[in-house]
């Protein structure tokens, strides 16, 4: 199969909720008011306490406490609470996929070093509209899921890299595209906004000059978060090299500060989100 015909059957395996489509159609009629989103959201009891678990972690930083989907919706903005609505059902989504609970759980934890790594380096560049990114980073590689639902040994086969060889080179030759490809059809499927699905599709694209910021903070994030896992005994320069980071003038220090953001975030999130991945420390 290719990357859309992988997408195409595990859009009917991994369904975002009525509840889900709702509010997407809520959000994006501008007559909508916040009670009208806050009580959609509350008839979904799970995903309202964990809208309000991750309003009111140390990663949003509000000083007063928020207790109610409305105040959520007013403090943290309808672009965050609507990313956190779409984290909530795409892990619950793939919930459903058939795997090792040690395999989702390191997934789950690669996905959220990359979207906290891409949201902390888009904060402090200052990059417009960087409330989106970290849903970027978090979707950014659930192509992976997709092809192990239906190969797993093809998954396992793109995970050998050797030490000169790059984790989405080896997806090229292993199955003739890359995870990016997959991530991308799926949330076409989804019917998530374009804004989304363009980072995430060029994700590995090597070539700058047409290139988004946030694609090329997708790019730079997730190796920022290779090789730290994956990748964590390559030469970093073969991973990522410095003219990328030059190209949004990013420097060294600010990597080492986005992986010590991570460190201090990664469990609150997890805790929300991948609950068994969070037992891990």
């Amino acid at each position: 199969m290719n990357a859309f015909e992988y997408a195409d059957q595990a859009s009917e395996i991994f369904v975002l909720s009525d509840s889900f489509i709702r509010i997407k159609e809520l959000i994006d009629d501008e007559s909508s008011t916040i009670d009208d989103i806050a009580d959609v959201i509350l008839l979904d009891p799970a995903l309202a306490a964990t809208i309000l678990k991750l309003s009111n972690s140390s990663f949003f930083n509000y000083p007063g406490k928020i207790d109610t989907i409305s105040k959520a919706v007013l403090i943290i903005g309808i672009t965050e609470v609507y990313n956190l609505v779409i984290a909530y059902f795409t892990t619950n989504a793939f919930k459903r996929l058939n795997a090792d609970p040690e395999y989702l759980d390191d997934f789950w934890e690669r996905s959220v070093d990359c979207a906290l790594t891409i949201k902390f380096l888009g904060t402090k560049l200052r990059v417009p509209n960087a409330e989106r990114l970290f849903i970027l980073g978090l979707l950014h590689n659930l192509g992976e899921l997709v092809v192990h639902q239906f190969l797993p040994e093809k998954v396992k086969e793109c995970k050998q890299v050797n030490s000169d060889e790059l984790p989405w080179t080896k997806q090229l030759q292993v199955l003739g595209f890359g995870y990016a490809d997959v991530s991308a059809e799926l949330l076409k499927k989804w019917q998530l906004p374009y804004s989304l699905i363009e980072p995430i599709r060029d994700q590995d694209n090597e070539e700058f000059e047409h290139s988004t910021n946030e694609t090329k903070l997708l790019y730079i994030a997730k190796r920022v978060m290779t090789l730290n896992h994956e990748c964590n005994s390559h030469e970093p320069s073969a991973v990522l090299a410095d003219e990328k980071l030059d190209s949004l003038a990013v420097q060294k220090e600010l990597l080492r500060d986005a992986s010590d953001f991570c460190d201090m975030e990664r469990l609150s999130i997890l805790a929300v989100l991948n609950p068994g991945a969070s037992m891990l420390y």
